[in-house]
């Protein structure tokens, strides 16, 4: 919905960690929120309600007492799960079994936005959207460093893992969920050839059932690779309803390794809605971490705010549901 913030609720799990903590540690659910202040609902608390507040206030003492590392590891534990909670959320019906290569918004969105008296939507607030995504892994060494840099500079993007590197690299794959970024199917060997049906859902489904029992995340993206949408592998997609996810800025940076050379590619590509293909597997991606700190301060001297895929849906989705409420 329009007045939802959604995005900012998405990157600020304070509220959501300290209710899960509270809910971990005491094995109870937090109640509603109230719509009234507390200094009109304590005359009419019952004895259980009056309970169930001591109850939270010796939980939240409990949680603090904890020594730092048992503090930290509980905490770091519920983010993780929230983020997965997150991650499962089903891609907008719109999305499902088709092929996207950029979110292309209406030209009067953002000054009906703008101009509403409504709070604003996630675009007109989050200004130029863009989507970051990366390919191949998890690679040894690549993935890392890549992260290491997205966590820095707080920024979520996207991974479309093959499977058998899942399977080489599981720790790496955790982090990526753990981190907060959104995860997709990229097959499970990234072959080029034609595939019959059987063919096509062992690779898909095989790398889905092995990113789901690593990190319980049921991802709901695919990428073909190299981009053929005519092996057999799109079209099992499209019939197990996943958004075939192409890309509208390409820094083909497998074929070249100057760092300016993808800077200047993405630069002239990019777009608000648009989808960044970078890669941090299937080789030395060393040139493509050097480049990400320029590139990261370029897009947004340019205005654009980085959102994963799904978030970037989400945008559009939202924008849809608003034009429809305006007429």
């Amino acid at each position: 919905m329009a007045d939802r913030h959604l995005f900012v609720g998405q990157r600020s799990l304070s509220l959501a960690v300290v209710a899960a903590a509270l809910n971990f540690i005491s094995g109870c659910s937090l109640p509603a929120a109230r719509s009234a202040s507390p200094r009109n609902l304590l005359p009419e608390m019952t004895p259980i309600q009056h309970q169930q507040t001591d109850s939270r206030n010796s939980d939240e003492k409990t949680l603090v007492a904890q020594p730092n590392q048992a503090y930290k590891k509980t905490i770091a534990k519920l983010i993780q799960q929230e983020n997965i909670r997150r991650l499962n959320k089903p891609i907008p019906v719109q999305f499902q079994g088709k092929t996207l290569a950029e979110i292309k918004f209406n030209s009067g969105y953002k000054t009906i936005a703008q101009g509403s008296s409504e709070k604003p939507t996630a675009q007109s607030a989050m200004g130029k959207p863009i989507a970051l995504t990366f390919d191949d892994g998890p690679w040894t060494n690549n993935t890392a460093q890549t992260l290491d840099f997205l966590k820095k500079n707080n920024i979520k993007a996207t991974f479309f893992v093959v499977g058998r590197q899942v399977q080489r690299y599981p720790q790496l794959v955790k982090r990526i969920v753990a981190e907060g970024h959104a995860i997709g199917n990229h097959t499970w060997s990234h072959q080029y050839h034609m595939y019959n049906s059987a063919g096509a859902a062992s690779e898909i489904d095989k790398t889905a059932d092995i990113v789901y029992k690593t990190t319980g995340v049921k991802t709901n993206l695919f990428r073909p690779p190299g981009g053929f949408l005519n092996n057999g592998l799109a079209a099992y997609a499209k019939q197990k309803k996943y958004a075939l996810i192409m890309w509208s800025a390409d820094s083909l940076d497998w074929r070249y390794h100057s760092p300016n050379t993808l800077l200047n590619r993405v630069l002239k590509e990019a777009s608000a809605g648009g989808i960044v293909l970078m890669h941090d597997g299937g080789g030395d991606r060393s040139k493509t971490i050097q480049a990400l700190p320029q590139l990261i301060a370029d897009l947004k001297k340019r205005g654009y705010t980085f959102v994963t895929v799904p978030e970037l849906l989400e945008i559009q989705d939202q924008e849809k549901e608003l034009m429809a409420r305006k007429g």
